[in-house]
């Protein structure tokens, strides 16, 4: 195949292959390349091996690409590949994003400020109150709300942020030929028009149990924070909360009554020190650095020399030095935290400053 979209639309297909080893493959060769690869070529890159170079070259079911390829045409779909300016840079800090997005609307996937709310499927009206309150309280700052168009808490935070014109995003865990549950159609169309709704999905993917897990990760990774507003012990909040911390980003629990039900999630999450309390909306800003509002701005050229913080300057600074370092070499040698290195690092990413290259290795723009 000589169409690159068409060829990466087919990787995500082949069975055994998943975003790791797709990615992994991305970095030997060039989509239209990979089908056409020698096994010798394929089971000797590690992560690949035997098993899963035979799945490479025994695909067949390249109809089932072409049919994708004429469905986002047809739909007025945008392909995001894992190369492209426009896919989400956040993404590209986590060890498993998807080579290929399918998004429906407007949206900015790099907006700056992007904060997911999630939570329980049933929340109680103490939680229906503080995530509409919360939603309401972030109105005045430019911040993208982020979720999974789930019923309860997610829908919740979807229609607040319709409400108080914040842009809203919803990664969803099967193709854009649906929408589930499908009583959130109407809510789906409104999103489409002012925000996005986002996919790694085919279309004709049924929103399968196992589909939910690797839903959630690109909301986790997609964040800069994750706010959790109810949830039980156990249940797909908590998995993105868990892979939040994976990811070095900030976690939030919404505190509760210790004998509700829906609280006893967040409150594990606040006993084993994997979140943050959440206090206040004015108080999650100040911990991110949002605290201050941000009054509209006119339409302005990109500044030549961009405003840095000191440790900003300090990374920069050790990358002129270097053809490109590792994360880890950088964090090491400037003694920063991984946390705080990552948020920086995307940061300098989104603001022209530092591009990051294959093996988390990061290079000065000159």
């Amino acid at each position: 195949m000589s169409d690159p979209l068409l060829s990466l639309i087919a990787l995500t297909l082949v069975p055994q292959i998943g975003p790791v080893q797709a990615r992994i493959l991305l970095q030997h060769f060039e989509p239209e390349e990979i089908f056409r690869a020698k096994r010798n070529q394929l089971q000797s890159i590690e992560g690949i091996g035997p098993e899963r170079a035979s799945a490479i070259l025994g695909f067949r079911n390249f109809s089932r690409a072409e049919s994708e390829l004429q469905f986002i045409e047809r739909r007025k779909i945008k392909a995001i590949p894992i190369n492209d300016p426009n896919y989400p840079k956040r993404l590209l800090h986590c060890y498993d994003p998807p080579v290929l997005l399918y998004l429906a609307g407007e949206a900015d996937l790099n907006e700056q400020r992007m904060l997911a709310i999630i939570g329980t499927r049933q929340p109680t009206e103490y939680g229906r109150q503080w995530t509409e309150r919360i939603v309401e309280e972030l109105s005045g700052n430019e911040i993208c709300i982020l979720s999974g168009l789930a019923v309860g808490v997610d829908a919740i935070s979807h229609r607040s942020a319709l409400k108080h014109q914040l842009k809203t995003i919803g990664v969803l865990a099967h193709g854009l030929d649906r929408i589930y549950p499908s009583q959130h159609g109407k809510l789906a169309a409104e999103m489409e028009r002012t925000g996005g709704l986002l996919t790694e999905f085919v279309h004709g993917t049924e929103p399968d149990r196992y589909h939910f897990p690797a839903r959630n990760r690109i909301v986790a990774g997609m964040a800069d924070a994750t706010l959790v507003i109810e949830s039980g012990e156990k249940g797909g909040s908590l998995i993105t909360a868990s892979l939040a911390n994976q990811y070095n980003r900030d976690v939030f629990a919404l505190p509760g009554r210790m004998q509700d039900e829906k609280s006893s999630g967040c409150l594990k999450l606040i006993r084993q020190h994997q979140s943050e309390l959440f206090i206040s909306t004015q108080d999650m800003l100040t911990h991110l650095g949002w605290g201050e509002q941000q009054a509209p701005q006119k339409q302005a050229a990109p500044s030549l020399f961009p405003e840095l913080t000191e440790t900003e300057n300090r990374i920069v600074t050790l990358l002129k030095q270097d053809e490109a370092l590792h994360q880890d070499h950088i964090g090491w040698k400037l003694n920063i935290s991984a946390p705080q290195l990552s948020s920086c690092l995307l940061q300098l990413e989104m603001k022209g400053v530092v591009v990051s290259l294959p093996g988390k290795k990061f290079q000065a723009r000159l």
